[in-house]
């Protein structure tokens, strides 16, 4: 499973230690430090920024966005761009995003947020070479009871009867090994690194890493050290 730590990073020297020879995921909300992780990182992918255009209840500009995709998708060491989507928005209304897609297929992940139907889902695996799970509605925190048992529902239509996926999978937000270690990811990401890095109340007992760069190996080596699962077995809640 390839892991994606999101960024950017306050310190920029933090942000090449964590991301030197690893993964990077980069937003359209926060692209600044883009050009970094295309040059040390061994690959990076794009996000649509939906997650903080929804927070924010602002409105997304999908125009830049393409704008912004033309001059990066086509960089050697991007794997993917996740397709524009809005978390709030209808079945039909994620649709037609997806028919407007400009790049070929591959270059594109599809969003599938877990509380839209099981059969949108299917047709998404059918459809995409990669397609993205996201947390939302009733399902937006991932590790939950009831999320647990949405994705109960929805590895069972995203995989075969031996527990292999149809399509490549990616978990959004979902870079806790207590998660991804449970599911067939071919890859997962967050923000988790670049956060908790700054959280001065998280690092307390003598062996506290003596700085934030430290801290950042310390933490993506816990999460690295985890890989997905290699199929679905079952519920894992």
């Amino acid at each position: 499973m390839v892991h994606y730590h999101g960024g950017p990073f306050s310190d920029p020297v933090t942000a090449v230690v964590v991301w030197r020879g690893r993964h990077a995921m980069i937003s359209f909300a926060r692209p600044d430090q883009i050009k970094m992780a295309a040059d040390i990182c061994q690959s990076f992918c794009l996000d649509n920024g939906a997650f903080s255009v929804w927070r924010r209840k602002a409105k997304p500009d999908f125009a830049r966005y393409y704008s912004w995709l033309d001059r990066w998708i086509w960089h050697p060491g991007c794997d993917f761009a996740v397709v524009p989507d809005c978390i709030q928005g209808t079945e039909d209304e994620n649709d037609e995003l997806l028919e407007h897609w400009p790049f070929e297929r591959w270059h594109g992940c599809a969003v599938w947020h877990m509380h839209e139907s099981l059969r949108r889902l299917r047709r998404l695996t059918k459809d995409w070479p990669r397609v993205a799970i996201g947390s939302s509605g009733t399902f937006d925190t991932p590790g939950s009871d009831a999320w647990w048992n949405r994705m109960n529902s929805a590895m069972q239509v995203c995989c075969d009867a031996s527990g292999t996926p149809r399509t490549r999978l990616h978990g959004l937000r979902m870079l806790n090994p207590e998660l991804f270690g449970r599911l067939p990811l071919s890859s997962a990401d967050s923000t988790n690194v670049c956060r908790n890095v700054q959280l001065d109340s998280k690092w307390i007992g003598p062996y506290v890493p003596a700085s934030k760069r430290v801290r950042g190996l310390v933490l993506v080596d816990r999460i690295e050290s985890h890989n997905a699962a290699p199929v679905w077995s079952g519920k894992a809640a």
